[in-house]
């Protein structure tokens, strides 16, 4: 199966539709007044289609098992036709929309299964998916031109002892999802220097400064105060949404000393000095927390 460990739970929802085609006025007649020989067409399918969801890992191999916490099934009649709607909700690490299509179609099998002693001409048409939420596609788009800078803060590399990752690491997965990085510089792990990189991006209206280093225990580990410092408007819950993240893989995690938030208009992370650290944060915020960006811009309107 497709490796999802890196992905974060979020609510998915996606609903499926079948439909059936009888052939004959008595068919509906029969199922509205509960009686086709085999029972109640619309409860017995409905239930099927509960059972087909919570089955759907065991009959498609490369489908993953997840906790089904809400389905339901709605019936529309029109003349001939009965739509079926199946919606299904997690809140789970990939999507639910192979159950909802399944679930949908058992519905429908379920339905031609009872059907077929009173109306041969049965047919079951159009299963399709009509709405998904919660995953990639439900993302808002990705703030163009953001002006970026990526920040390295350790004394042996800034001294030419060891070769930058992490810093690299964030560059790469920014570009996974478009956003490139306009000055990328390595720094001592010292206040003074620190503060004065980042300043400098300010005045020069960068919009996004991303930090790599110095979040450790050492009394050495200078990043998080020297960022603190600077921030007018911190914003706790993004270091909590990443060291949670961070728990749940590596019980360390809860270790991590990072902040987060704005210098002025300048958006500030720190991030672990690790290149496994830093690809947790990366995966854990983004790109959800640019979602920032569009709060500021509504805020400016």
């Amino acid at each position: 199966m497709v490796d999802i460990t890196h992905k974060t739970n979020t609510l998915r929802i996606a609903t499926a539709q079948a439909i059936v085609q009888v052939s004959k006025p008595e068919t509906i007649a029969a199922i509205e007044s509960r009686n086709v020989p085999k029972g109640d067409v619309f409860e017995m399918a409905k239930a099927a289609g509960f059972l087909a969801v919570k089955k759907t890992p065991d009959l498609l191999p490369d489908c993953h098992p997840i906790p089904i916490e809400y389905t339901a099934v709605k019936y529309r009649i029109e003349e001939l036709t009965i739509i079926i709607e199946l919606t299904v909700k997690t809140i789970y690490k990939t999507g639910v929309e192979v159950e909802a299509m399944h679930g949908a179609s058992v519905v429908a099998l379920t339905m031609y299964d009872m059907l077929k002693p009173i109306d041969k001409g049965i047919e079951i048409r159009n299963i399709r998916l009509l709405e998904k939420k919660g995953g990639k596609s439900d993302r808002k788009a990705v703030p163009e031109h953001l002006k970026i800078a990526v920040i390295v803060c350790s004394d042996s590399i800034s001294k030419g002892i060891g070769e930058d990752k992490s810093g690299k690491k964030i560059i790469e997965k920014l570009e996974t999802i478009k956003l490139s990085v306009q000055d990328y510089s390595i720094v001592p792990d010292d206040k003074v220097s620190i503060q004065e990189k980042i300043s400098s991006l300010c005045a020069a209206d960068y919009q996004m400064v991303l930090i790599t280093g110095g979040t450790g225990l050492s009394h050495r580990d200078v990043t998080p105060e020297a960022v603190a410092e600077l921030l007018d408007r911190e914003i706790p819950g993004i270091a909590e949404a990443a060291r949670s993240y961070g728990q749940e893989r590596i019980p360390t995690a809860m270790l991590s000393r990072s902040v987060a938030g704005f210098a002025g208009e300048t958006f500030i992370i720190t991030m672990p000095g690790s290149t496994g650290g830093v690809i947790e944060y990366m995966d854990a915020l983004f790109p959800q927390v640019l979602h920032v960006f569009s709060v500021l811009e509504g805020n400016k309107h």
